[in-house]
């Protein structure tokens, strides 16, 4: 059996689930890489990292999220670090009376039963060890993108089942928080985000370009990190410095803007 620390990343295949995955393997936890559809990805993630396995679940599905947990607690004996990033049904997008109730409620309702199932099963098995690390991965699109209602309501609640965890975990050694990102560049935008949209988040971000996912990958990481073992039922926005860096672009007159940008 295992005797290191184990972190399971649900999502890992792809995206900010992938640079999850390898940023901890590279702080030396053995990483569950969960996918769902992409063997190829998820092996090449499992690959890179090298103390890995890939192991393929809906973690939407009770039934296959029981199954995983079983499996890797049987293996292993332990489930250190849980990261919950999985994005199991693409968003609608536009205005509220063009968007189905089924596709809004597909949305939200999946949104939260990855984490609701995942967590479920695996606190548990930190409570019995008395600790434990879980981050799920927010958006700060819940506080207000127009045009994104299922995606926003979908993240809003993913920010106040982080207080509710929270809650529940505090007396048991495992914290609970949520990194917030704002736009990322990964495979499942590539096709959504314009060379003008990257521009964009870009030229309003700190870094000079629009967030990666190894910019997610690190917060993340840090919050399972001993030196974070105070922080709990928090939700942490990784957004390259979006609202202030809009503000000084865009909602500022034209002699403060220019006088702050030339500082």
């Amino acid at each position: 059996m295992n005797s290191k620390r184990v972190a399971l990343v649900s999502g890992a295949g792809r995206g900010i689930g992938a640079a999850t995955a390898r940023e901890l393997g590279r702080l030396g936890y053995h990483v569950i890489v969960n996918y769902l559809r992409d063997a190829e990805s998820a092996k090449l993630v499992v690959e890179q990292i090298g103390d890995a396995q890939a192991i393929s679940a809906d973690v939407t599905d009770e039934a296959q999220v029981t199954a995983l947990v079983d499996r890797v607690v049987a293996e292993h004996g332990r489930i250190d670090v849980l990261v919950g990033n999985a994005n199991t049904v693409a968003p609608p997008f536009g205005p509220l009376e063009h968007v189905p109730w089924e596709a809004f409620e597909a949305k939200v309702s999946g949104e939260l039963a990855g984490l609701y199932h995942l967590t479920r099963r695996v606190l548990p098995v930190m409570r019995r060890r008395r600790s434990g690390r879980i981050v799920y991965v927010s958006a700060t699109a819940a506080e207000l993108i127009i045009g994104s209602a299922a995606h926003s309501t979908a993240k809003a609640a993913v920010n106040a089942f982080v207080l509710q965890v929270a809650g529940e975990a505090i007396r048991d050694g495992v914290t609970v928080n949520a990194v917030a990102p704002g736009a990322v560049g990964t495979d499942a935008t590539a096709e959504v985000f314009t060379d003008g949209i990257r521009r964009h988040f870009g030229d309003r971000s700190v870094t000079g370009t629009m967030l990666r996912p190894q910019d997610l990958a690190r917060p993340i990481a840090a919050l399972v990190d001993g030196a974070f073992a105070a922080v709990t039922g928090q939700v942490i926005p990784v957004d390259g410095g979006y609202p202030l860096l809009s503000q000084l672009l865009d909602g500022l007159p034209a002699r403060f803007r220019d006088d702050a940008v030339s500082r």
